[in-house]
């Protein structure tokens, strides 16, 4: 829930709990001053489909606040509570997100104040960390979290982006089979072949696999295969939750947007396929859990992203017009790394520069500071791969 309380602080910003009646106006108009981009040429907009706490909604325990001077909304900041394993141990950590500040309030400690009265709430539910998501080149975001907050930089993941061809279907290999799995049998597999090798893996990942946002789990193998060779994934469906619209973009996707409009039907008769139109609201396949074992399971990956993009591509409505994936860009050993050649997408919609900070919040004192947690960080060997809660994007 979101909860119900106030507090004035520095005698002129009040930090206070979102309150659907009264701020869900203002919130519409805080969004559109902070819009996001991945760099200076590319701004993305959010339609939240009317429910500003869209984003955390499906998580068990969430709060938003938000900062108000006068009557006037000026920031606001959204997190959750989960338990999940961390460095080999159980705990609970407290997700950092949607951070805003409209322009003309800006460095004016508004956002470290939002930051701390959220970090104050997740001790309250007693989180053992706080973590975030931010971009390498966001100077402001890194400025704030690692510079002032003391977070420390301990993942650096890739964001996948694979555009649907609208109404076409991938021929999918002869030789691989696919089939949807039980949530029973998800959750058995998940537990027992990804949750002791996987960073962040949420405890309650049956949960997960029960939301009404969660499509479903597919499995895929080789159906002449004696040494065991298969891969898994699971989908979900966050063009239910908000979506997306690229109001500003590189040249050379604008000039590939419009070829694409105008010659569609040629440049498929050579096998290139034609993109969506991004520059309309479009929703997104999310996949989460991909993980592979055995010889030649790449191609197990590979065609499971094709079947998600059949999936997207079948849809009348066009609701879903790219699929997304984020995996740990390699900077913990090659499996992941691999795992990324193996998962379709284009460079050109796709980013690397994902960055993910943690910061402890309980034993500072104990630990002599961050320093000594920014050491634990970086001696001990992180898993082989990163679980990303779909309820988190």
């Amino acid at each position: 829930m979101v909860g119900h309380w106030e507090e004035e602080v520095d005698g002129e910003v009040v930090i206070r709990c979102y309150d659907d009646r009264r701020d869900i106006i203002q919130m519409d108009r805080v969004e559109k001053s902070c819009e996001i981009g991945h760099d200076d040429q590319t701004l993305l907009s959010t339609d939240s489909l009317g429910d500003p706490i869209c984003r955390i909604r499906n998580s068990l325990l969430f709060t938003m606040l938000v900062a108000e001077v006068g009557n006037k909304v000026v920031g606001s900041i959204q997190g959750s509570v989960k338990p999940v394993e961390f460095h080999d141990k159980s705990v609970r950590v407290g997700y950092v997100l949607g951070l805003r500040v409209v322009p003309q309030y800006r460095r004016r400690g508004i956002g470290s104040i939002l930051v701390r009265k959220l970090e104050e709430w997740f001790g309250s539910h007693n989180a053992d960390y706080a973590y975030m998501a931010t971009q390498k080149d966001n100077e402001a975001s890194l400025g704030l979290f690692v510079g002032k907050l003391g977070y420390n930089v301990f993942r650096n993941p890739a964001i996948l982006v694979n555009p649907v061809n609208p109404g076409g279907s991938l021929k999918l290999p002869s030789d691989i089979g696919i089939r949807m799995l039980k949530v029973k049998e998800a959750e058995s597999l998940y537990r027992t072949h990804v949750a002791a090798t996987t960073e962040f893996f949420p405890d309650d990942i049956d949960s997960i696999l029960r939301n009404r946002l969660s499509v479903g789990t597919w499995v895929a193998y080789y159906k002449n295969d004696n040494i065991g060779s298969w891969a898994m994934l699971s989908v979900w469906d966050s063009s239910k939750v908000f979506n997306l619209r690229i109001k500003k973009s590189r040249l050379s996707y604008l000039l590939l947007t419009k070829a694409s409009k105008v010659f569609g039907t040629f440049l498929s008769l050579f096998g290139i396929r034609s993109l969506p139109d991004l520059f309309t609201p479009f929703g997104f396949y999310f996949l989460y859990g991909v993980h592979a074992e055995g010889p030649l399971s790449g191609k197990l990956v590979r065609a499971l992203c094709e079947h998600v993009h059949n999936m997207a591509a079948s849809d009348d409505a066009g609701a879903r017009k790219v699929v997304v994936v984020e995996v740990d860009g390699g900077s913990n050993g090659e499996d992941d790394d691999s795992l990324g050649r193996c998962i379709p997408h284009w460079k050109m919609l796709s980013c690397d520069d994902d960055m993910w900070c943690i910061k402890p919040l309980k034993c500072e004192e104990e630990m002599n500071g961050l320093s000594e947690f920014s050491k634990m960080c970086f001696r001990l060997k992180p898993r082989s791969s990163l679980f990303v809660d779909p309820r988190d994007v």
